[in-house]
């Protein structure tokens, strides 16, 4: 079984941890009974009227008295008594260390920073040097631990939140299994805590220090380092095979080939300075393509192949601070560790303390600089099977590249202050607009994933599920049937899955949802051996969790973006960014599916946000528009 490994710690700042995550509460186990009555409520609009029916029929059966449902349950109960979280295990390996499909688009999320413009590679040096410096920062302050405690905004503002996924940040790794990942987080004492971190340049791997004779190497001694690794690896006499590009395999692939690796020693001793490393910087080269944001989001995500910078990567590590000498800047983010908003708070201190106050055309002088031995070439012994395995993964990241169908649109015409002024949640509002596009581009809902955090109970992440009955209602009325209903009509629909999308993402945050739940469920069926129940067998069950719409609310609040790609092969990806005045979204498919297309769900999108405009400036009045 995967497990999530800690090294045992020895630092101060574990105890203070301790002490906040013990302030927070548990997350609930939510009763039987609401949960197989909400299920039933979620998934009735998303299949037909005889599947449903036998799906009615299985969850009376789990649920009858003294039956498995009841079992189950107070198994869940008695676990939860037992542990911090009682999930958090069951959802980390469900969610991504069971998850064998390769990490690049299908599963690690990206930091999209705002477009550079670099003279020469000194200045992107310079800029990387500044990314660098700001990194280490943080991390010291984590270390330290001084970031402040976070409390929720939006609904159900004010709890304090748990702070634990940011002291996963700069020490964890992914390590690949034939069956199941394993996510190892080291809480070393600070005395043998790492100490470097791993440059990627040319598809070449470097050893970069960043602590000298117990004092920490300052910008002007990182960008000297840096300088010293772009002459090193212009050496094509010493350039090695591009090893990287293994781990952006599928993750059976990627384990296969790791074990190859390991069987020379050479090879392990490179593996374990960047599984231990605090983050991996890549200087990309040029990528050829035009700086659009669309573009950008997708050489963040992948590189752009094995031809460009798809191998100048090491897809384990959570943070890779990504550099491209045409101006394309981001983090990329391995996702198991934490969730999308600590990948934001990161980015923002980095761009925000160091790269808006750094000068690139200058750095301290050269006195500042102590005379430092070079970063260290990481070594790869291969043989004609590896080499094997590096051809074959780069063909299969090209086909992932080539498959990827990336837009990102900047939606201008009202942002989350119009939305405030109809008084309506502003997440709750975007969700019902996807739903909207969704219907106009397929004629149906889908199981619909949105993440809601669970950072208010102890070691909390996400819980899930969009879409409702309510949403449905809603966009018969503004498409097919619209002439058939007055704008009151449409008006009374839009507050009603409004409401009922603000309500389920109450439940969800509360630890009321039902995803989480029902995993738990089975997953104890599985510990004790039972017959997998038939609700969990069920065709609604199965095709209800394939998310064909995968959305997630990302907001920042400087000019950046996140991405990603869907996770499912027929689905789509849609990540948005609400600011006061326009919206940002990026939307992801899959070309080989003809059934999908970005470009398509773009317009139809921007449709319907302005049919929703619209119709609420048709029922509230001239006030209801912006200033």
């Amino acid at each position: 079984m995967p497990i999530l490994k800690k090294e045992p710690s020895r630092d101060r700042g574990s105890s203070s941890l301790c002490r906040q995550l013990k302030v927070l509460p548990k997350v609930p186990v939510p009763p039987l009974k609401q949960t197989l009555d909400t299920y039933l409520k979620c998934v009735q609009h998303l299949v037909d009227e005889d599947q449903f029916l036998k799906t009615k029929a299985v969850v009376e059966k789990f649920r009858t008295p003294g039956g498995a449902g009841e079992t189950l349950q107070k198994k869940l109960l008695e676990r939860r008594d037992k542990m911090d979280n009682w999930v958090y295990e069951y959802w980390l390996e469900d969610m991504y260390l069971n998850n064998r499909l390769a990490l690049p688009v299908n599963s690690s999320p990206a930091m999209v920073f705002p477009q550079q413009t670099f003279k020469d590679q000194s200045d992107a040096l310079r800029f990387a040097a500044h990314v660098i410096g700001g990194a280490l920062e943080y991390k010291a302050l984590i270390d330290a631990r001084a970031l402040p405690v976070e409390y929720a905004r939006g609904q159900l503002a004010g709890t304090p939140m748990c702070m634990e996924q940011y002291y996963r940040l700069f020490t964890s790794y992914r390590y690949p299994g034939l069956k199941s990942d394993a996510l190892k987080v080291q809480t070393n004492a600070s005395s043998s805590a790492p100490q470097h971190i791993v440059v990627a340049c040319k598809n070449q791997f470097f050893v970069l220090d960043v602590v000298a004779n117990s004092k920490q190497l300052n910008e002007a001694e990182i960008l000297c380092q840096l300088e010293k690794i772009g002459k090193m690896a212009e050496n094509a006499e010493e350039r090695l095979p591009p090893v990287g590009v293994l781990t952006s395999d599928g993750r059976t692939e990627w384990a296969q080939a790791r074990d190859a690796l390991t069987k020379d020693q050479t090879n392990r001793d490179s593996l374990a300075l960047i599984e231990t490393c605090l983050c991996v910087v890549c200087l990309d080269g040029p990528s050829g393509l035009e700086p659009r944001d669309s573009n950008r989001a997708s050489l963040l995500l992948h590189g752009g192949g094995s031809k460009k910078n798809g191998a100048n990567r090491w897809y384990d590590k959570s943070l890779q601070f990504v550099i491209g000498r045409d101006g394309a800047c981001g983090v990329l983010c391995e996702h198991s560790p934490f969730e999308g908003i600590v990948m934001v708070h990161c980015s923002e201190y980095v761009m925000k303390t160091h790269v808006r106050t750094g000068s690139l055309s200058k750095t301290a002088g050269a006195s500042s600089v102590r005379d430092l031995p070079p970063p260290r070439r990481l070594l790869w012994k291969t043989n004609p099977q590896i080499q094997a395995l590096i051809s074959a993964s780069e063909d299969r990241l090209d086909r992932l590249v080539n498959n990827l169908d990336m837009e990102v649109f900047a939606f201008k015409a009202y942002g989350k202050e119009f939305i405030k002024k109809q008084k309506m949640s502003p997440d709750a509002f975007i969700q019902v607009a996807l739903q909207l596009a969704i219907f106009k581009c397929h004629g149906r809902l889908v199981p619909t994933y949105e993440s809601a955090s669970l950072r208010r109970f102890q070691e909390g992440r996400v819980d899930n599920r969009s879409a409702t009955p309510q949403a449905l209602a809603f966009v018969k009325s503004m498409t097919d049937g619209r002439s058939a209903f007055s704008d009151s009509e449409k008006m009374k629909r839009l507050w009603d899955a409004v409401r009922a999308q603000t309500d389920y993402t109450i439940a969800a945050i509360t630890g009321m949802a039902i995803d989480n739940h029902l995993l738990g469920l089975l997953r104890t069926a599985k510990e004790l051996n039972m017959e997998k129940p038939d609700l969990f067998c069920d065709e609604t069950y199965l095709t209800s969790n394939q998310f064909i719409l995968s959305t997630s609310q990302v907001p920042t609040t400087m000019e950046m973006f996140c991405c990603y790609g869907p996770v499912v092969s027929n689905g789509y990806g849609a990540c948005y960014n609400p600011q006061s005045d326009h919206i940002v979204f990026c939307v992801s498919s899959f070309w080989e599916n003809t059934a999908t297309s970005s470009a398509v769900f773009v317009k139809v999108l921007n449709e319907a946000l302005l049919e929703i405009r619209d119709l609420c400036i048709t029922i509230n009045g001239s006030a209801a528009k912006m200033a």
